[in-house]
């Protein structure tokens, strides 16, 4: 209780502003989801040492770039008449296979996509005459290794691959990154009856920035699973886009999503509840299932969605992209071909490592949990209880079984 009484939303702004020299945030709606996160910070996470001074270091990395954002603005007007032109964006449920698209897509020259680097430091330091933000981030992500060495072996990531937007929109604290790093329910209440809408239009001018910088216009192609609870948002700030949905059966990874969120946050807390994180992951995610059955029945983008299976997706890569361009109109050139098949030889299995896990770790009823999924699991049909190719040979147990498979590509 102590660690986390001690983050007070004035002392944070103040250290951001002696930290940059600079002190007009601008407009940015940020101070209501600190206020939020920091109470809910103090009555739910339980932080320990490190994770006080973690989280100490984020908000004031998070507030800095707020500053930086702005100072930019003002110095170069044009950076908001930059034109954000029908995005991409994927979604589904973790796990699903959405980062491995999500890579795949960013081998695509004329594709932009937010890197970690970037999201992280979005500016080089004012008055650098070296940029050295990726080799920066590298020592980070080495860092966060040594403290959760399971980490790579689940969602392998380096300075350079494509992030998720709730990095950007955790910059003005209304983002789900939040409730995956942080044990606070009240907070993910918060941010469930205040929308994103705020969110994402500040994800909007993000891109701005990123888009000026780069030097031109292109085809952002953006992901996070969450984006299924905020597609109205969505639609709201980007009318024109394009949307990909990965399905895949959502009883081969609920465990690992419960697993992957026990990872991230145990660097940050001194207790964690393993039932309660299972229930939260069933509860949350049989709900983001129902918003792509209804988002499906509804059709209100300004293209039909694009739906992939998992399954097609890791036995042919090449193939499923070649199929989402086609949907949406876009040219699939043959050297785009080619440097994908690069891609899946030089980086079998997306990287990712071999982790089997035990529902009765996280007291996940198979049984119950393929019911809430069932509706899902029907409208897309989903094959359930099958293997893919990038899975390990080892078999599958059947959709009852105690067990899980090993760990899906993300």
């Amino acid at each position: 209780m102590f660690f986390s009484q001690a983050l007070r939303s004035g002392d944070l702004l103040e250290r951001a502003q002696r930290h940059t020299g600079l002190t007009d945030f601008g407009r940015w709606p940020f101070r209501v989801g600190l206020d939020a996160f920091l109470s809910a910070c103090a009555e739910e996470a339980k932080l320990g040492i490190l994770g006080h001074c973690m989280t100490r270091w984020d908000i004031n990395r998070f507030l800095s770039n707020l500053l930086r954002l702005r100072a930019e603005e003002v110095r170069a007007p044009e950076i908001l008449r930059e034109r954000i032109e029908r995005p991409i964006f994927i979604a589904g449920l973790p796990r699903s296979g959405t980062t491995f698209l999500h890579q795949l897509l960013a081998a695509d020259e004329d594709n932009l996509v937010p890197r970690v680097w970037q999201l992280i430091h979005p500016y080089a330091p004012s008055g650098s005459s070296r940029d050295r933000r990726r080799q920066r981030v590298a020592r980070q992500l080495r860092m966060f290794r040594i403290l959760s060495p399971e980490f790579s072996q689940m969602h392998p990531i380096s300075a350079d691959s494509p992030q998720e937007c709730s990095e950007i929109t955790a910059h003005i604290f209304a983002s789900p990154r939040l409730d995956s790093t942080y044990t606070v329910p009240r907070y993910r209440r918060w941010l469930d009856s205040n929308g994103q809408l705020d969110a994402f239009r500040f994800h909007k001018r993000f891109l701005q920035h990123l888009q000026h910088q780069a030097g031109g216009s292109g085809r952002w192609v953006l992901k996070c699973p969450d984006h299924v609870f905020a597609l109205a948002e969505i639609r709201a700030v980007y009318p024109d886009a394009r949307f990909v949905f990965v399905h895949r059966d959502p009883l081969q990874v609920i465990a690992s999503v419960a697993r992957l969120t026990e990872i991230l946050r145990r660097p940050f807390t001194r207790e964690i509840d393993r039932a309660a994180l299972g229930r939260q992951e069933v509860e949350r995610w049989s709900k983001g299932a129902e918003l792509m059955i209804q988002a499906a029945g509804q059709q209100p983008f300004a293209e039909p969605i694009c739906h992939i299976q998992y399954r097609d997706l890791t036995a042919d890569p090449a193939g499923t992209v070649e199929k989402l361009y086609n949907h949406f109109g876009l040219a699939f050139r043959p050297a785009l071909a080619s440097r994908l098949e690069q891609l899946v030889r030089t980086n079998p299995n997306g990287g990712y490592g071999v982790n089997r896990y035990q529902f009765d770790t996280y007291e996940i009823d198979p049984s119950h949990t393929r019911k809430c999924f069932a509706g899902y699991v029907e409208r897309f049909e989903i094959p359930v209880g099958r293997k893919s190719e990038l899975d390990e040979p080892a078999a599958v147990p059947p959709p009852y079984s105690t067990s899980l498979s090993p760990e899906p590509a993300d």
